[in-house]
């Protein structure tokens, strides 16, 4: 089955990249600007299992009474891992096929996380897509959710060949079929981690548009804004090309605007070329290579980045390779294609690096915490971490203080904490907060950790769609927690406490 993956997965021989390279003079897309546009918004998970409080954030106010004396916290070293282990949302991905398919669990039990997969329109240029094909959709989907695994979508009307491709299919049949796929998008928020931008030319690359899709700028834009309205909110598309985003929505994504309910603040990009020529073959027009890389360079910080190599060149050797995914901060990469070039990377030793680093990876650096408290007692907390991968996690995720000992469980969502801000080479800091302690905690020794669930209420419980934090003995696999440090709950601890409080309280400090 591999090995005809292998011969039917792509796309582009070396020879047709080369063709494609001197049909597009080796420049990509043009064309001209246009406006932009407003979409719906991605909201915050809530918190699940056990008690749960909640951190307030509100203007550092930790509502202990004056003159409340806290238990005293006591700083706790970790050791980082280099071990490469499997996280949501990042790596390489393999291929799948989603329409109904029974199991994808081959993707997770070979150690990964994402799969990519085509939907195929071929047979539907003409008509309505047909209730089965959507059911067999959902059925994919639901295989996904099954494997513990996510989704990275592309609807294509052909798969080329290039430079005589099948047909694409008219606008209004792409606006028709966006419309009705939206429902099984929604219903399979959960599983989706990207939904590329495709539909457009050959194998939805927005290249090669047998309709003509891409002359007037108007036309690209009206198909990309339809589908970030049929996809789920908290979710983002990719474009193949960085011009075309540029010209729809101009300057780089700023801090400010990033994670906003727009649409160019849900529209990444993926790079199906990576490391192929000079220009990426066209992914950059020859006279706007640094331009756009330090366009996406920007861009990135706050939108994924992804794709795959397509043939074997001196770009794709391993300083290179590593330092435009450090700059470009790639989450995912195509383990399939092109074989060449991920050999290479074996060959040459830097495979396991960029299998580690793709995405985020994210380890403790330290803490601090109370080691003994009353029932109902209050210490402060403070976490640091840091980021030694490519970027920082794409899709919204809560943060949750995890208390646990005495056969319970409670849980306190961290307010004011936005993930997708996370960035290497910057210090990651949970501020000083005051945890508040349930009055009737039992005597003895309770587990704290930090536990970064996934969004989704369906798969928050699951320990494989949380993420793992880099450091030695921290990580419990079925629970999705990550140790920080034992707690001993005790009578005749420091610090004082107070009756009555039910849930575990995280709150900043005042």
């Amino acid at each position: 089955m591999l090995g005809v993956m292998q011969r039917t997965w792509r796309w582009m021989s070396l020879a047709s990249a080369v063709a494609l390279a001197a049909a597009c003079g080796d420049d990509g897309p043009s064309g001209s600007a246009a406006s932009g546009g407003t979409g719906g918004g991605a909201g915050d998970a809530a918190t699940s299992g056990g008690s749960a409080g909640a951190d307030s954030g509100s203007g550092g106010d930790s509502g202990l009474p004056p003159g409340f004396q806290l238990a005293p916290s006591a700083e706790q070293s970790f050791t980082s891992s280099n071990a490469n282990f499997p996280n949501p949302e990042r790596g390489f991905y393999r291929y799948a096929n989603v329409i109904g398919a029974n199991s994808l669990s081959y993707v997770s039990s070979g150690g990964h996380t994402l799969a990519y997969s085509y939907v195929r329109l071929d047979d539907y240029r003409d008509s309505s897509l047909p209730a089965s094909l959507l059911t067999s959709l959902s059925s994919g989907l639901a295989a996904a959710r099954s494997a513990r695994i996510k989704v990275i979508l592309r609807f294509a009307y052909n798969f080329g060949p290039y430079p005589n491709s099948e047909p694409d299919a008219p606008k209004s049949r792409i606006l028709e079929h966006i419309n009705q796929v939206a429902p099984t998008l929604a219903a399979n928020e959960d599983v989706l981690a990207i939904v590329q931008a495709g539909f457009i030319g050959a194998w939805g690359e927005w290249h090669t548009s047998t309709n003509d899709l891409l002359a007037d700028p108007a036309d690209r834009k009206e198909i990309l804004e339809a589908l970030l309205d049929a996809i789920p909110a908290s979710r983002t598309t990719a474009l193949r090309y960085p011009l075309y985003k540029q010209e729809m929505y101009g300057a780089p994504l700023s801090e400010s605007a990033a994670f906003l309910p727009s649409y160019a603040a849900r529209t990444g990009h993926h790079n199906d070329c990576f490391l192929s020529s000079n220009t990426d073959v066209g992914t950059y027009p020859s006279s706007q290579i640094e331009a756009l890389k330090t366009y996406l360079e920007q861009e990135t910080r706050y939108v994924p980045m992804g794709g795959e190599t397509c043939a074997l060149h001196e770009r794709s050797e391993c300083t290179t390779a590593i330092a435009e995914m450090e700059r470009l901060h790639f989450s995912y990469l195509n383990l399939d294609y092109e074989p060449s070039v991920i050999q290479r990377w074996k060959d040459d030793g830097c495979f396991d690096e960029i299998d580690r680093r793709m995405g985020y990876r994210l380890a403790l650096v330290s803490a601090k915490l109370a080691p003994k408290a009353r029932p109902g007692g209050a210490f402060e907390l403070e976490v640091a971490l840091a980021n030694s991968g490519f970027a920082a996690p794409f899709n919204p995720r809560p943060v949750q203080l995890v208390l646990s000992g005495a056969g319970t469980t409670w849980r306190a969502t961290l307010s004011a904490v936005e993930v997708r801000t996370w960035l290497p080479g910057a210090p990651i800091a949970l501020s000083k907060r005051v945890v508040q302690l349930p009055s009737d905690l039992p005597p003895g020794q309770y587990e704290l950790g930090l536990a970064l669930p996934d969004a989704a209420p369906a798969l928050a419980a699951h320990g494989e769609y949380a993420i793992r934090l880099a450091n030695d003995g921290a990580w419990d696999a079925a629970s999705g927690i990550n140790r920080l440090g034992t707690i001993e709950i005790a009578g005749d601890a420091p610090g004082d406490s107070l009756p009555g409080v039910t849930a575990l309280e995280v709150t900043l400090s005042p």
